[in-house]
């Protein structure tokens, strides 16, 4: 681990980076089996059960039945933990097809990427606190790169396409999986839950009169349940920023 001393005069930046031997050897009463996949894999389930607040190594240490100093001797820090939980979920993320349409490849990218934010959570407050590095990590930013390129935009353009697409799926996910963490501690349905909230927005007359705009907006776009209208939004928004890509790209080969 080093010593404190050490630790801030060469603060660490990420465990992917991290290249240091380690000051201390395995004794030979730490409990068998115990490893940096199987810690991780731990690390998952407890943030995925209780969120990012309550994860702790002393709780880690608890679920796995061994002492917190025994995680020591394979991670340095809970940041470590962290940033190996937070490469572990974007392992989940399938690869496309390379053979397939760029626009139908850029549809199951960003599917398959909201999906993950919305299965965990706590995942986008990580996501903008560590360089996101690791392996699986790197292989998902290869992937949105790919089937950028795969358009024929400029090249100079190819960043801010990446971040249009990819930011907004972000902020998507993030609040959906948020919204879909609250109904599960309420003990409610999306509906329910959904049903409530307006419920006690229509009880008061002023806080109705200005939410008037926003539910014939909300008529408008359909759909029966809180998923299904989600659902819509979110087609419907990747669609117009495919139409932006294809739009500019027309632009491009017009001044070319």
């Amino acid at each position: 681990m080093g010593s404190a001393a050490d630790r801030v005069k060469n603060p660490r930046v990420s465990v992917w980076l991290d290249r240091r031997t380690p000051s201390r050897t395995r004794k030979a009463d730490q409990p068998a089996g115990l490893d940096r996949d199987r810690i991780t894999a731990a690390s998952l389930r407890l943030l995925d059960a209780d969120g990012l607040a309550k994860f702790s190594m002393r709780r880690l240490a608890a679920d796995l039945d061994v002492t917190a100093m025994s995680l020591y001797w394979y991670v340095d820090t809970k940041d470590d933990l962290l940033e190996l939980a937070l490469d572990a979920v974007f392992g989940e993320i399938p690869a496309t097809p390379e053979d397939a349409d760029w626009r139908d490849r850029l549809r199951e990218l960003a599917g398959n990427y909201r999906a993950m934010l919305v299965r965990h959570p706590w995942v986008s407050t990580l996501i903008g606190s560590f360089l996101n590095i690791g392996p699986h990590s790197m292989l998902f930013s290869y992937a949105v790169q790919d089937v950028i390129n795969a358009t024929g935009l400029p090249l100079a353009n190819r960043t801010g396409a990446m971040s249009a697409v990819f930011q907004f799926v972000y902020g998507f996910g993030s609040v959906e999986g948020h919204f879909v963490q609250r109904t599960v501690t309420a003990g409610l349905s999306q509906d329910e839950y959904f049903q409530r909230a307006m419920g006690t927005i229509r009880a008061d007359p002023e806080i109705k009169r200005i939410m008037e705009p926003s539910e014939n907006l909300m008529d408008a776009r359909g759909g029966d349940t809180v998923e299904e209208m989600r659902e819509r939004d979110f087609v419907f928004a990747l669609d117009l920023l495919i139409a932006g890509i294809e739009t500019m790209c027309e632009r491009a080969a017009r001044h070319s």
